[in-house]
């Protein structure tokens, strides 16, 4: 894997120094190991999970604490020492408003539930509510931050620790590049959202205005859609769905800033950011039969972002990166079918 180490039993003794937490050996995860992680009656909920529209989605509303819980320990791809690795479900928020059921809140909870006892977990990287993929959680403060370090250094160094997956309408004009944009989060009728700023003054980056910067690279296409591998390479609400706006190819399920892009006689062409109300992706006729989709299905696709790969630091200063890998949620890995997108 070209350096890369997968993610193995070198987490039994990560981070152990003068003043950092002990790392808390725990058993890897085989088959018997994971059955464990289900509780009884979990299968129950499994079964109605599976029966969504769009299998590997959640919606935190239709949950109990006690569900949601269920779910996230069924998430989990690894737990080794203080850390551990969840594949998040798309739709689940990891913070928001006080009474709001997100993963944040629910925290102590899964400490207690994974056996951590008093090391209650905390967040170290994950993916946003509409994102599915990578959760990295960890019970040691001292660790947290020395992880946090890592991901601040490498974006300085402009070496990309992150790996997305992308289903996109549309197909980039190149295969392989980069994005570049001013951000800025702006209130739009009552709404925020991300506007791309020109040539921004010193005024502007004062006053919230970011540069932001991501590598993409096509991976597969077919039937008008292409399957696209990003990297950012700086951090802003919805970046990823923004850059590849900015490309004329939305991501799939993109429900907030895929109306930027019009077309006049399949040309495609960029919409005035600020006057553009967010709205339901709008697929064409030909894309929903591929996707065997009627238009009131689409308008509840999921948004087909996944935080595929991360890279962290082994646990000597000269060890290779260690990589951790999350699968695609059901829905994606249909929709690749469907389009004949191969990885």
């Amino acid at each position: 894997m070209g350096g890369y180490r997968v993610l193995d039993h070198l987490w039994g003794g990560w981070w152990r120094g003068p003043g950092v937490c002990a790392a808390r050996k725990v058993g890897g995860f085989g088959t018997e190991a994971r059955h464990q992680l289900h509780p009884q009656g979990s299968s129950k909920r499994s079964r109605s999970l599976r029966n969504q529209p769009f299998p590997g989605q959640v919606q935190p509303e239709n949950l109990s604490r006690e569900e949601l819980i269920d779910v996230l320990r069924a998430s989990v791809v690894d737990q080794k020492g203080p850390l551990v690795t969840l594949n998040k479900p798309q739709g689940l928020p990891v913070t928001g408003k006080p009474g709001e059921l997100t993963l944040f809140s629910v925290l102590p909870e899964l400490s207690q539930s994974l056996g951590l006892g008093e090391q209650e977990l905390q967040v170290v990287q994950a993916s946003g509510k509409e994102t599915s993929g990578l959760v990295l959680l960890s019970s040691c403060p001292q660790t947290a931050s020395r992880l946090q370090k890592f991901f601040a250094h490498s974006r300085r160094a402009q070496r990309p620790t992150a790996t997305y997956w992308a289903v996109t309408d549309g197909i980039p004009a190149t295969s392989e590049g980069k994005v570049q944009a001013a951000l800025k989060l702006d209130h739009v009728d009552g709404v925020d959202l991300v506007v791309p700023v020109n040539s921004p003054s010193r005024k502007d980056v004062l006053e919230g205005v970011k540069r932001t910067l991501s590598h993409f690279r096509v991976v597969a296409t077919g039937s008008g859609c292409a399957l696209v591998q990003l990297q950012p390479l700086t951090v802003f609400p919805s970046q990823l769905q923004v850059h590849m706006v900015l490309q004329l190819c939305p991501v799939l399920g993109d429900h907030r800033y895929s109306a930027r892009v019009g077309a006049v006689l399949g040309q495609r062409f960029l919409l005035p950011a600020e006057s553009t109300k967010p709205q339901r992706q709008v697929l064409d006729e030909a894309l929903l039969r591929r996707l065997c989709l009627t238009p009131s299905q689409a308008a509840q696709l999921p948004l087909h972002l996944h935080l595929h790969r991360l890279h962290l630091p082994g646990p000597r200063p000269r060890d290779a990166l260690i990589e951790l890998l999350a699968p695609l949620p059901p829905y994606f890995s249909r929709t690749l079918q469907c389009l004949g997108l191969h990885q």
